[in-house]
């Protein structure tokens, strides 16, 4: 439930109304093409951490199989993606509530979610899988009713509501209206709407069976999470034209809910994407918190930090709040400087995980199969092919961002992160060798 429930968000419910606007029906295609990658990727991190179960998941493996530098590195990339994102929850999930209680400022629905959840992360870890369970069984089930919905309605045995056929596929601009740019831009939106899976990770080496619990995860979720997305997409692009105003302002879900006349689809959907959200932030500061701890524990950070007390990090937990509770001042402070340039410092950062835990993969999977074989409980298909096609499909996403001039500056925020994070870590493992 923790894999299904960790990567559908707010991404995926509001967030993919700008896809299907730039990319029309071909949005279908674009959230294929992604979750096949997604589905790679996941594959060889389960492999990896299914060997090698560790809360710092793919910072381990890329310290053991490419260097020290090359495991602080990601490590603190995407500690500070799930910082960052931690805000931005935060901030999105303030506004759901302004909208509902309109007389409370937005900065006390900020301070109590943020401190609710690093309250109960500081706890337990069991406190984080039973909320992050309840939280993605309602998303869970909030998709699957969708999409029974919507295929009822397309198959035109909804009441009242008669089957569309293909008129808005076809319709409209058709299936490409803007070509081949409009299709791009749908695939950036979709790579970057599937990230958060990896926390799964983390998360199944704190079970009591780590070596199974990642297996199940990673054989049982990855093709039910491209059901959820590439069928959401298909329903809504069939039942609802691409260019109604709509689909991007107030969501797809909730503009298709109304089309059909579903009494309360607004205030519906309202919740669910609250849920998501506070299921994000959850997810966030769990993750960051293991990933900081395992950084510090490996001596990739400060010392303090590596403090457990009742099996829990809580100075690691009470660090990663409060980065993202700053990124959450810096968007009051200075909005359109330098809470921008931390927004565009996480923007690829994703594919840089991603690309670290497809080299990392190729040098372990050789390794354990000269070393150890037994422990390659799951296995990458097709090795070492499909590991190269993947890194060569982030590649070429990345190539695609240099396209459009916002996606370029995230680029080099990104890579400007990057290579700094690398260089400080060239430089520690210098100085320890």
């Amino acid at each position: 439930m923790i894999a299904l429930g960790g990567v559908i968000g707010a991404g995926l419910f509001v967030g993919s109304g700008s896809g299907i606007a730039a990319a029309g029906p071909s949005i279908v295609l674009a959230f294929a093409g992604s979750g096949l990658l997604v589905m790679l990727v996941m594959r060889m991190l389960g492999e990896m951490s299914a060997a090698r179960p560790a809360s710092g998941s793919f910072s381990v493996h890329a310290e053991r199989e490419i260097g020290p530098w090359a495991g602080m590195a990601v490590g603190w990339i995407f500690w500070t993606l799930l910082c960052v994102g931690v805000g931005a929850e935060a901030i999105g999930a303030s506004h759901v509530m302004s909208g509902w209680f309109p007389g409370i400022p937005l900065w006390v629905w900020v301070a109590v979610f943020m401190g609710f959840f690093c309250a109960t992360n500081l706890a337990a870890v069991k406190n984080f899988g039973e909320f992050e369970f309840w939280f993605a069984a309602v998303k869970v089930t909030a998709i699957a009713a969708f999409l029974v919905i919507g295929v009822l309605a397309i198959c035109g045995v909804l009441p009242g509501t008669p089957a569309p056929g293909t008129a808005n596929l076809t319709g409209h601009g058709g299936f490409f209206p803007n070509g081949s740019t409009g299709l791009i831009t749908g695939l950036l939106a979709s790579v970057f709407a599937y990230g958060g899976l990896e926390t799964v990770t983390i998360a199944a080496a704190e079970s009591k069976d780590p070596r199974r619990s990642v297996a199940t995860a990673v054989r049982t979720s990855m093709w039910r999470i491209a059901l959820f997305y590439v069928g959401s997409m298909a329903v809504i692009v069939t039942l609802v034209p691409w260019n109604d105003p709509s689909v991007k302002g107030s969501g797809p879900y909730v503009s298709v809910l109304n089309t059909l006349g579903i009494p309360g689809a607004g205030q519906l959907m309202n919740v669910v994407v609250l849920i998501a959200l506070l299921s994000a932030m959850n997810a966030n500061i769990y993750g960051a918190s293991r990933m900081a701890h395992s950084l510090v524990e490996r001596g990739q950070g400060p010392k303090l930090l590596a403090r457990v007390q009742g099996g829990v990090p809580r100075l690691a937990v009470l660090a990663s709040s409060a980065f993202g509770f700053l990124a959450v001042l810096l968007s009051y402070w200075w909005p359109t400087t330098v809470f921008t340039w931390l927004l565009n410092m996480v923007g690829a950062a994703v594919l840089v995980v991603w690309a670290f835990i497809a080299v990392a993969q190729l040098r372990m999977r050789r390794r354990l199969e000269r070393e150890a074989p037994e422990q390659l409980t799951v296995r990458m298909w097709l090795f070492p092919y499909l590991t190269w096609v993947a890194l060569a499909a982030i590649v070429a996403v990345l190539a695609l961002m240099t396209a459009d001039a916002d996606n370029r500056i995230q680029l080099y925020f990104t890579a400007g992160l990057t290579v700094a994070l690398s260089a400080l870590g060239w430089l520690k493992q210098r100085r320890s060798a």
